[in-house]
């Protein structure tokens, strides 16, 4: 452990590697992330890398960087491969925490903090989340905290100040061109406002010519693209920005006040990080106040920003995390010092009752996840088996630890909790399987390959249906009024929802033959969770 200790970078390295590396094709893929891997495989197959596509459609509502490294990353492993499509967000997520570590350790001088603060970055629920899954919100964010230390060189050092600004816009432009404006209002512009307003921003003729350099260098990363594709496709182009901007205000529209929660996004930490966010408490027992107060103010300032938009989601909240962490740092970095000789009931029991928590789930887990999980096929049993022995381990330690206040150990423990969720944890999660009448739309391409028939889609298609496809289904009658009849004599129809009626009416001269259904839902039709958009009918169409 010496070794590590005197390497906090090495370790914390590993340490993300066991949290984002393993078991990386564990989760069911989503709509987000089928959009975006279809238009990863789209690139490959149909050569469209920069008027990208989505089941042969125009797809502009996102710049296409991180879907280039997805695209790059199956040409490694393999184009059907959701590890080959996930793992370039789980790389950017591990440099986010890195680059977390070194900023916070400049800042503050302070070793153990920014190895404490990364490392709750690091096990935060939505950066876990957001690190194993294959949307493009960890992607500006990351490239965006890489340009904020840049920034923050810029601002507290004299040397080589054009090559931090170089550098800064460089990544700036990463982070445009990965999922626009998004992180630059979310992450960047409270970064500004709280570092102007603890740390002054030196005044000086010097930074100018640099800062210009920045603007310009940074338009042109960020813009080559936009400009490229209204140039070629004009029209969609505009449709586009027309429909997300409306969207701004007029699309998951929720009030000022749905932010307010956002330290529950912490996970694990929320009880922490709420207490971490108490300036009148906390404000005298950290041992750097100025780098508290930034943190804070960071932290304020991107909430607020992020709820006087209309639309509100929640996986919004993720830039806020950033900043978060680093300030819920403080707060343990102070129970590591002072834990043992705190005698305020009111200090203390939060601490009980937050890593208590933790610990009784460890201890109960093997007889409640059993009661949970007791259907699970064979192959599962052994990794249920090693995940309980271990979180029970856990439990019995952070109770040992904790009657004896040695919160330094009970950080630790959890952080060794979180890891062992993952890497022990994750196999279960397609364990639980229940849909009975699961059919997969790769099997549909099977049935038109070895039939000859082509397939459509009736009214609309769904991103997961055609990443399990495996490519593009044409849409009959699609939602942007346009019609393609199919020219062949007989071919299979996909119909959703309650559109059958539909279908017989638009071929009503056709005879009509119902095939197989085909649901990749994971769960059962009678399940809250059944999601109606995961399954189709496929119907045999032919001339009279």
């Amino acid at each position: 452990m010496r070794y590590f200790k005197e390497r906090p970078l090495l370790l914390l390295s590993l340490i993300c590697i066991a949290i984002f590396i393993p078991h990386l094709d564990a989760l069911w893929v989503n709509v987000m992330e089928a959009r975006n891997f279809v238009t990863a495989r789209e690139m490959l197959q149909d050569s469209n890398w920069l008027l990208t596509t989505l089941n042969g459609e125009p797809r502009y509502q996102k710049p296409p960087l991180p879907t280039w490294l997805s695209a790059g990353s199956a040409l490694l492993f393999g184009v059907k491969s959701v590890f080959a499509m996930r793992i370039p967000a789980a790389i950017i997520t591990i440099v986010l925490i890195l680059i977390s570590y070194t900023f916070t350790k400049k800042l503050t001088g302070n070793t153990r903090y920014a190895f404490i603060s990364s490392l709750i970055l690091a096990t935060s629920f939505f950066i876990v989340f957001s690190g194993r899954n294959g949307q493009w919100d960890i992607f500006t964010h990351g490239f965006m905290m890489a340009a904020i230390y840049q920034f923050y060189l810029f601002f507290s050092t004299p040397e080589k100040k054009y090559q931090r600004i170089l550098l800064a816009a460089l990544f700036f432009g990463c982070s445009f061109m990965s999922k626009g404006p998004v992180s630059l209002y979310a992450l960047l512009l409270p970064f500004l406002i709280a570092y102007g307003f603890v740390f002054k921003f030196k005044k000086g003729t010097k930074s100018v010519l640099p800062i210009l350099l920045f603007f310009i260098v940074a338009l042109l990363v960020s813009g080559w693209w936009h400009l490229y594709t209204y140039v070629y496709d004009t029209k969609m182009v505009l449709a586009t920005t027309a429909k997300e901007t409306a969207n701004w205000t007029s699309y998951n529209i929720r009030p000022f006040y749905y932010y307010w929660s956002f330290f529950t996004q912490s996970g694990i930490w929320c009880i922490p990080a709420f207490i971490a966010l108490l300036y009148p408490y906390l404000k005298d027992k950290v041992f750097f106040k100025k780098g508290y107060q930034f943190t804070l103010l960071w932290t304020l300032c991107s909430v607020f920003l992020l709820s006087i938009i209309p639309e509100k989601k929640s996986r919004y909240l993720l830039p806020v995390l950033i900043p978060l962490a680093l300030n819920t740092g403080f707060y343990i970095e102070y129970l590591f010092r002072r834990f043992t000789n705190i005698t305020d009931r009111k200090e203390i029991i939060p601490v009980y009752f937050n890593f208590g928590l933790i610990g009784l789930i460890g201890l109960v887990f093997p007889v409640i996840g059993y009661s949970f999980l007791k259907d699970l096929s064979g192959i599962a049993w052994p990794w249920f088996a090693v995940l309980s022995i271990v979180l029970f381990l856990i439990g019995v330690f952070i109770c040992l630890q904790l009657i004896q206040k040695k919160i330094e150990r009970v950080f630790y423990a959890t952080i060794v909790f979180i890891v062992s969720l993952v890497c022990f944890g994750m196999p279960l999660s397609k364990a639980v399987f229940q849909n009975e009448d699961y059919k997969s739309f790769t099997e549909l391409k099977q049935w038109e390959v070895k039939n000859n028939i082509p397939v459509y889609e009736f009214a609309y298609f769904t991103p997961e249906i055609i990443w399990e496809y495996g490519g593009s289904i044409p849409v009959i009658f699609n939602q942007n009024q346009t019609t393609t009849l199919p020219k062949e004599k007989t071919f299979g129809v996909l119909v959703g929802g309650d559109n059958q009626e539909k279908l017989k009416q638009a071929f009503k001269e056709y005879t009509i033959e119902k095939v197989a259904r085909y649901d990749i839902n994971p769960s059962k039709a009678s399940n809250k969770s059944y999601n109606g958009r995961l399954w189709r009918d496929l119907f045999l169409v032919s001339t009279k």
